[in-house]
C-alpha cells in the first residue's frame, strides 16, 4: 500500500532548504496517518518520517516529560557537559575520574535535574528546549528536531497580553526570543509546533516572519479508500458494506480516518450492514461536531419545484439555467447565486426546493462569527477543510447580510478578515463547481459589494417578487383548495377567486401572506363562502408595506438578468425611477 502525504513533503522542504527552523503544523492534526506500516497519530508519523542519521528527536507534550530515547539522552548529556564546562566531556571524564563532586558529575546531574523538573512545568520545559538548541550549536555533532504538542495551549491566543497570566507571558517571551534568535534561524536545529490552527497560537509567535505553517489536510478519497481496505483486511469480524470500498470512500467525504474507524468498528461489532443512510448520518454528525451546532446544520428539503405555487417565470429560469449550471463542472459551473426580495416573498421555500432538485449535501451556514477572540478564524479553517473534503456541496445562507459583515474601516478586524476569506472562497478557481453558494437576503444592498461582484454570487442575483397575474390567481386557487364544501361549487369558486383578486386581497400580497391566510382557513374550517369572505376581510396586513417596497426596489436594482424583471425591456429611466423612489423612502426613515 503506497500513500503519499504532500503536507510532509512541504514540511520537509521548508526544513531541508533552511527556509524556516520553526514550523507550525496545523489542520487535521488529530487524525491517523499511514507511516508505511500502520495508521498512527501525527506525532508518531513525524518521528517515523524524520528518523535519520545525524538527527536527534525530542518530543514535548503538555504536562508531560521531554521525551527522547536513551541514545539521544546520552548524547545530549555529553554535549551539555562539554558546553557548560568548555571542555570535551570525554577528556573531562578522564582527568577527573576519581574526584568526588567533579564538574562532570555536577553538569550531568544538572542536565538530569532539568529534564526531571521540566515534567509538568511548561515554562521550564520551553526554556530547557531553547537551551538545548544553544547547546546543540556549541557542542553537539548531530542536529535536533523538536516536536512540541498542544502548542495552542502552551502559547494561547487571548487577544492581548493583558489577558494572559504571568506564566503564559513568560512562555511567549521565551519562544519569541528563541525563534527570533538569528543564530537559531541560521542553525540546523528545527522546532515543529502542533496546533489545530495557527490562529490559536499567540500572535506574538504565530505572526513572526521566521515562523511558517503547513496545513495537514483532511484525508483524500485515495486515503479513505486505502484505510477502508486496510481495516476490512485485518479486522475480524469484518464490517458488512452495502457496496465496494470505493463507493464507501466517496460517501465518507468529510470524515476523518478516526471517525471512519469508529464507524467501521461499530458495524463490525453489531454485524449489521453499513448502509448509505448510516454513512451520511455519520458524516453529518462529524461535521456538526467539528464546526458546532450553532455554526452549521444540514438541510434536507422535503419539497421540490413542483410543490412551489406560482412563480412560473422564475421556476422556468431555475430549471433552464441555474440548476444545470450548478450541476456543471469547470468553467461552465456557477459559483453561486444571491437571492433578493422583500420579507415574506418566498425566497427560502423556493430555493430549498432548488437544493432538493440538485440532490447534493446542503450545509446551512448559521453563524461563523464566534464570541471568542480568535475562534472565528478557527471555525473558518475547519469549514474550509470540510469543504475541501466534500465532493460537491451547496452552502445555504439565510439572512446573508447579517452573516457576512462589512469590510470598511468601521468594521472589526475579525469581521473584515472573515468576510475577506469568504469572498476569496467564492472566487477560488479550485472551488468553482465544487462549492455552490446560495445567499438569501431581504437586504441585498447591505451585502458587501465585493460579494455581489461578478465572479462571485454577483454572476447571478435573482429577485423574488410578489405574485401577479396568473401567478397570483394560482396562489388564490391554492388558498381556496384548503376549503372543503359539500356538493359542487366550482362556479361559485371561480367567482370567489375573481372577487378575492379584484376586491378583497391587497394588490401587493406576498407568498407568506397567502400561506398565513391558508393556514387560518384550515384552522377555521369555514362552511360557506360567506365564512371565507369574512375570514379574508378580517385579516389585516401589518404596517410593513414601505419596508417591503424598499426591499423589492433594491432587489430589482441589483438583479443581473433582464428576463427576471417584471419588464425585461426596462430603460435607464426605469432604473432612475427606482433609485429616486429608494431615496424618497430613505428620507422617510425606511432602509
Amino acid at each position: 500500500m503506497s500513500q503519499t502525504h504532500d503536507f510532509f513533503t512541504r514540511f520537509a522542504r521548508l526544513l531541508n532548504s533552511g527556509q524556516a527552523r520553526s514550523v507550525i503544523l496545523c489542520g487535521n492534526i488529530y487524525d491517523l496517518l499511514w507511516d508505511g506500516e500502520a495508521y498512527v497519530p501525527l506525532n508518531s508519523f513525524l518521528l517515523k518520517k524524520t528518523a535519520a542519521p545525524g538527527l536527534l528527536q525530542l518530543v514535548y507534550e503538555l504536562n508531560g516529560p521531554v521525551r527522547m530515547d536513551d541514545t539521544t539522552r546520552d548524547k545530549l548529556r555529553g554535549a551539555w557537559v562539554e558546553w557548560k564546562s568548555g571542555v570535551d566531556a570525554n577528556t573531562l571524564a578522564l582527568r577527573e575520574l576519581h574526584q568526588r563532586g567533579s564538574k562532570l558529575e555536577m553538569y550531568q546531574e544538572e542536565f538530569d535535574r532539568n529534564i526531571r523538573d521540566a515534567t509538568g512545568n511548561p515554562t521550564l520545559a520551553l526554556e530547557l528546549l531553547r537551551q538545548l538548541t544553544i547547546c546543540s550549536r556549541a557542542a553537539l555533532r548531530e542536529n535536533l528536531i523538536i516536536i512540541v504538542e498542544a502548542a495552542d495551549m502552551l502559547l494561547p491566543e487571548q487577544g492581548n497580553l493583558a489577558a494572559l497570566n504571568d506564566r503564559q507571558m513568560h512562555r511567549i517571551s521565551i519562544v519569541h526570543d528563541w525563534f527570533g534568535d538569528p543564530e537559531f534561524a541560521e542553525g540546523a536545529d528545527s522546532v515543529c509546533l502542533l496546533a489545530e490552527s495557527r490562529a490559536l497560537i499567540h500572535n506574538r509567535v504565530a505572526r513572526m516572519p521566521q515562523v511558517l505553517s503547513v496545513e495537514v489536510p483532511a484525508p483524500s478519497l485515495e486515503h479513505r479508500v486505502a484505510f477502508i481496505e486496510n481495516y476490512t483486511e485485518r479486522t475480524t469480524p469484518k464490517p458488512k458494506l452495502w457496496s465496494t470500498p470505493e463507493v464507501l470512500g466517496k460517501c465518507t467525504a468529510g470524515l476523518s480516518l478516526q471517525a471512519l474507524r469508529q464507524m467501521l468498528a461499530g458495524a463490525a461489532y453489531t454485524g449489521e450492514e453499513l448502509t448509505a443512510d448510516t454513512v451520511f448520518e455519520k458524516v453529518e454528525e462529524f461535521i456538526r461536531t467539528q464546526l458546532g451546532d450553532d455554526v452549521v446544520d444540514f438541510k434536507k428539503p422535503t419539497h421540490d419545484l413542483d410543490d412551489v405555487v406560482g412563480f412560473t417565470q422564475l421556476k422556468e429560469f431555475l430549471s433552464r439555467e441555474l440548476i444545470p449550471r450548478f450541476k456543471a463542472e469547470g468553467p461552465k459551473a456557477l459559483p453561486g447565486a444571491a437571492v433578493a426580495g422583500a420579507i415574506g416573498s418566498g425566497k427560502t421555500f423556493i430555493f430549498e426546493a432548488v437544493a432538493a432538485e440538485l440532490d447534493l449535501p446542503v450545509l446551512v451556514l448559521k453563524n461563523i462569527r464566534s464570541q471568542w477572540f480568535g475562534q472565528t478564524d478557527v471555525v473558518f479553517e475547519r469549514l474550509r477543510r470540510v469543504l475541501d473534503a466534500l465532493d460537491k456541496v451547496v452552502i445555504f445562507v439565510d439572512e446573508a447580510d447579517t452573516q457576512f459583515g462589512r469590510v470598511d474601516a468601521n468594521a472589526h478586524e475579525t469581521e473584515r478578515r472573515l468576510t475577506g476569506k469568504i469572498q476569496g472562497m467564492m472566487s477560488d478557481p479550485q472551488l468553482r463547481g465544487h462549492v455552490l453558494w446560495l445567499l438569501m437576503t431581504a437586504r441585498i444592498h447591505l451585502l458587501s459589494p465585493d460579494i455581489r461582484r461578478p465572479g462571485r454570487v454577483g454572476d447571478l442575483i435573482i429577485p423574488v417578487l410578489d405574485p401577479v397575474g396568473d401567478d397570483r390567481l394560482a396562489f388564490i386557487r391554492w388558498l381556496l383548495d384548503s376549503v372543503k364544501f359539500a356538493g359542487d361549487a366550482d362556479s361559485t369558486q371561480d367567482d370567489l377567486v375573481r372577487e378575492l383578486d379584484e376586491d378583497l386581497l391587497p394588490t401587493e400580497y406576498s407568498a407568506a401572506s397567502f400561506a398565513s391566510l391558508r393556514s387560518l382557513l384550515l384552522a377555521l374550517e369555514p362552511e360557506t363562502w360567506e365564512d371565507v369572505r369574512a375570514a379574508v376581510h378580517d385579516q389585516i396586513s401589518p404596517d410593513i408595506g414601505a419596508t417591503r417596497e424598499y426591499q423589492t426596489l433594491q432587489a430589482l436594482l441589483n438583479c443581473t438578468r433582464r428576463s427576471l424583471l417584471p419588464n425585461p425591456d426596462f430603460t435607464v429611466e426605469d432604473r432612475q425611477n427606482w433609485e429616486r423612489r429608494i431615496r424618497e423612502l430613505e428620507l422617510d426613515g425606511i432602509g
